[in-house]
């Protein structure tokens, strides 16, 4: 192997379920010390071509070399042996093991026969250290937000000395200056020679990030860029296949009718503190701030999902301060959480029973349902929100944008007067993040009230009329759609 050989190389990979062909003769080459953004939208062929390479997926054809010898690794493990890690978008994290347990999972630091959990927690720290992440590594994992499990993530891909990294989604649940710090720690991993793979669908972060973009499409690699320099738009059509006109659609005026009123509203555990804002019928209202801001907890709060010390929510000016998420869906008000895949979908149930779940008082009779009753509401609603999957497929089959549209779905069918939407593009592809901001703005044209967060600051500027920014759970400030910027919101918060 030469200085400039790539650490790993693929040729003619192919990948079959059956008929279905995934994988269609990939090439691609990694070098030390270079980040390689793979790029495509939901079921292009990024995760499976990824899984291949971390041993989690065998090839049906096709041949891997790694530090110029073969390479076909039986299992995860069998490539972290080798010095290739992955973190995967979906976390894997144990949540009744405290994090330096999860960091070391499976490769314990062993003294005299035991676990040297000296050892270990000292080296979790210093990895969640160099992440900025100020927290103890014998705390359950159980209970963080998702943004610090997915900093945990990281941290235990640092931990493992890895040749070769795969970075499915790495800031996706991550806010700005979270952001920064990962940035930080991939520049240090490249001037110590490891090589990089990078999946995100935020375009703009793989200008900053990536020394060379791979593009793949319906299981093909379609293009390949040469530097990481590259106009968004160049990117996405080579995505999509086709011209993009618009990332985000016209915002219709919202009416001077109150819908959601929230009044000095505070939680038990602090994470929000005094907070005030209204919603008008038909407005699309944003919420920003940088993560451990209370942005979630918030929302979960006004949803009923979480506590509420004091203050008051409104609903057309009439108390409604819920109790428990039921209260808050009798009363109008539904919440997509954050976390699709535990909270929002019971992914080895069907699409129809998903939909169904949330809708039994529509296709019940006399108490009782019908599986007919079930499938015929479903795929109403499946044709209506333009899901692309069949009544009776499981949810956990469908890409993240086809799943977050099940979600929207099985609620949306409701007809809510108050529609809270928490990160609703994380980890979507930009094909179906536009087809979501079309769902958005139609609410908006229909007279619901609709609060997304979003830590994505473009997204919450292009979709919103007016942005909350909070700052460490407090209210920063409301800036209207003419005066919000990159800039102003920043500035709110880090105050």
């Amino acid at each position: 192997m030469t200085p400039h050989s790539p650490i790993l190389s693929l040729r003619r990979i192919r990948k079959s379920y059956g008929p279905i062909k995934v994988l269609h003769g990939i090439d691609l080459d990694i070098h030390p010390g270079e980040v390689v953004a793979l790029l495509g939208e939901n079921g292009a062929g990024k995760s499976t071509l990824s899984n291949i390479i971390s041993g989690t997926v065998q090839p049906s054809a096709g041949e891997m070399t790694w530090l110029g010898r073969a390479y076909a690794p039986a299992d995860p493990r069998a490539a972290m042996e080798e010095g290739i890690g992955m973190i995967h978008q979906e976390l894997k994290l144990l949540p009744k093991l405290s994090i330096a347990e999860n960091v070391f999972v499976g490769r314990y630091p062993m003294k005299a026969g035991r676990i040297d959990r000296k050892t270990m927690e000292d080296r979790a720290r210093s990895g969640l250290h160099r992440l900025g992440l100020d927290i103890s590594p014998d705390r359950l994992v159980d209970g963080l937000s998702t943004g610090k499990q997915q900093l945990i993530e990281i941290a235990k891909a640092l931990t493992l000395n890895a040749r070769l990294l795969i970075l499915d989604e790495p800031t996706a649940a991550l806010g700005a200056e979270e952001t920064q710090l990962l940035f930080r720690q991939i520049e240090r991993l490249k001037s110590e020679g490891v090589g990089i793979i990078y999946i995100s669908h935020r375009l703009e972060e793989i200008r900053k990030i990536a020394d060379r973009i791979v593009v793949m499409r319906d299981g093909a690699k379609v293009q390949e860029f040469e530097s990481g320099d590259v106009p968004i738009r160049t990117i996405v059509e080579a995505m999509v296949g086709r011209s993009l006109e618009r990332m985000f659609p016209t915002l219709p005026a919202p009416t001077d009718q109150v819908t959601l009123e929230v009044r000095n509203l505070s939680s038990p555990s602090n994470a929000f503190r005094d907070i005030s804002f209204s919603v008008r019928r038909g407005e699309v209202f944003g919420i920003a701030g940088l993560m451990g801001a209370g942005r979630t907890e918030l929302v979960r709060a006004i949803s009923g999902a979480d506590p509420i010390s004091s203050g008051e929510v409104l609903l057309h000016g009439r108390p409604v301060t819920p109790r428990s998420p039921i209260d808050a869906i009798r009363n109008g008000i539904v919440l997509v959480p954050e976390d699709r895949k535990l909270q929002g979908v019971v992914l080895d149930h069907s699409i129809a029973e998903n939909i169904g779940y949330a809708n039994l008082g529509e296709i019940s009779r006399s108490g009782w349902v019908s599986s007919r009753r079930i499938r015929q509401f479903a795929e109403e609603c499946i044709k209506t929100f333009g899901v692309k999957g069949r009544g009776g497929q499981n949810a956990g089959e469908l890409s993240g944008g086809n799943q977050q549209k099940v979600v929207l779905a099985k609620w949306l069918a409701r007809k809510p007067q108050v529609v809270v939407l928490d990160e609703p593009t994380r980890g979507i592809d930009v094909g179906a993040r536009s087809s979501i901001y079309d769902l958005i703005i139609d609410l908006a044209r229909e007279g619901v009230a609709v609060i997304v967060v979003s830590s994505d600051l473009e997204e919450v500027l292009g979709v919103s009329s007016r942005i909350l920014v909070m700052a460490q759970g407090k209210q920063a400030g409301i800036l209207n759609r003419e005066d919000a910027n990159d800039v102003s919101v920043m500035e709110l918060a880090t105050i």
